[in-house]
């Protein structure tokens, strides 16, 4: 119709915050995996990977190195064409930390059997072997160059390319002796969080040591592991309470996710879950969506009809 003018595309800017947090719900649901893991990649790929074998924990995959639960062996997954390219096989009990350099070809894993291996995705055989004292908990930070291994209380950071000579850095957590159960780095480096068995989220200044603050949750099972995920933002990270239901046999909970507000301490918002399994989940970076698998997968963003008032449109 004359003088009818074609509707414009409206950009909304948003930054993360906490009514961003607030208004955040599942935007899409699969429902079609009995189990799986996933890690969002930091680079655009094809395809996610989604591992469907019955773990003996959940455990997040990266999307190019994949984890076997059930034995000792870590396998290389093509993703173009869904093969298995190569086995590693090294430890002697069950891996139960895996991290992958985003710069090289390089990865380390942890096991039970108190061994961490450093890999090349080229070669089957370990490149090297550290021995701890207790279960690891591994993590490269986002530049490739510095890789932490947390036990015992500790966490202890290495440089990658003469790890040999021993770490350079320990870092103590307050007191907290229990099994480490997952080390992370945020995006820009400048912190990490080390979760424990006995329910305990640490955040740490990573150039420094300094114990920034500690979370108390609902400690994890012994046949799971306790999850947190920074946002890309660093000031914000998500946790998970344990669950009910047949994988965690004897459970308290109620099996919620929370965000926490890493500035000042304090939780922002959590939600609810009917998932009879610990989740996983993973920010996708430079997106104001994360993704969060149990028995089912769903990617989770805001809704802008709850945003009106805050938003900032340009």
């Amino acid at each position: 119709m004359a003088g009818v003018q074609p509707e414009k595309d409206v950009k909304v800017s948003l930054g993360l915050a906490e009514e961003i947090l607030h208004s955040m719900g599942a935007g899409v649901i699969f429902r079609d995996y009995v189990w799986f893991q996933l890690r969002l990649p930091k680079k655009p790929v094809s395809s996610l990977l989604i591992k469907t074998k019955v773990p003996a924990e959940i455990f997040p995959v990266i999307t190019k190195v994949t984890c076997s639960m059930d034995t000792e062996s870590l396998c290389l997954l093509s993703l173009h064409d869904n093969k298995y390219l190569r086995y590693f096989k090294g430890h002697h009990d069950r891996a139960v930390s895996l991290s992958l350099c985003s710069r090289t070809d390089c990865f380390i894993s942890g096991s039970l059997g108190r061994t961490v291996l450093m890999w090349d995705q080229r070669a089957e055989k370990c490149q090297g072997l550290l021995r701890v004292q207790g279960r690891p908990a591994t993590a490269y930070d986002d530049q490739g160059i510095v890789f932490t291994i947390a036990y015992g209380g500790y966490i202890r950071m290495f440089d990658a390319r003469k790890y040999e000579k021993g770490p350079f850095e320990i870092f103590y957590v307050g007191g907290d002796m229990s099994d480490a159960n997952v080390v992370r780095f945020s995006n820009n480096g400048r912190l990490m969080l080390l979760t424990t068995s006995d329910g305990y989220i640490h955040v740490l200044d990573s150039f420094h040591g300094t114990l920034l603050s500690t979370y108390k949750v609902t400690p994890a099972s012994s046949v799971s592991t306790l999850e947190a995920a920074f946002s890309p933002d660093g000031m914000f990270f998500l946790s998970q309470d344990d669950f009910t239901g047949f994988y965690y046999w004897v459970g308290s909970g109620d099996g919620s996710v929370h965000a926490w507000s890493v500035r000042s301490g304090k939780e922002v918002t959590s939600w609810l879950s009917n998932d009879m399994e610990p989740p996983v989940f993973k920010w996708a970076l430079g997106s104001l969506m994360f993704a969060k698998g149990s028995s089912k997968l769903s990617f989770w963003i805001p809704d802008l009809s709850k945003l009106a008032s805050f938003a900032g449109r340009k």
